[in-house]
């Protein structure tokens, strides 16, 4: 990957987590209702980059990109797809990334530098 890349998965990833809590969140308390427009925007913009980044190989879904504004989909089925992006997410991370010493670094094509860290696999850190 390249280090732009890494920094927008970064961010992205971060994003859909913050996204997840929010609307597991509501699931919890009204899993039927309705997401607001405004609120749908925004997921469907880190969607539209998540799938740009992710591409055919890592995207959960390949008939679904974004929700339909019209449609105005339900808390919990905002949650699944959330949760099915954050899944899709850290295989990208972990098949983009290596283990050195025992520390985890992403393959940066371009730079030599060895020293972009990141967490173990969500898979190796699971008791």
């Amino acid at each position: 990957m390249k280090s732009a890349d890494i920094d927008l998965f970064e961010k992205l990833n971060a994003q859909l987590d913050g996204l997840h809590q929010e609307i597991s969140t509501l699931t919890r308390k009204s899993p039927n209702d309705a997401v607001n427009a405004f609120k749908l925007g925004l997921i469907n913009t880190i969607l539209e980059k998540c799938n740009e980044l992710l591409g055919d190989d890592f995207r959960p879904f390949s008939d679904f990109s974004v929700f339909q504004l019209d449609a105005m989909p339900s808390n919990s089925d905002v949650n699944f797809i959330l949760s099915q992006y954050i899944e899709c997410a850290e295989q990208f991370r972990s098949d983009n990334i290596f283990v050195k010493n025992g520390a985890w670094f992403w393959r940066v094509e371009d730079s030599d530098d060895e020293t972009r860290r990141t967490n173990i696999p969500k898979r190796f850190g699971k008791k």
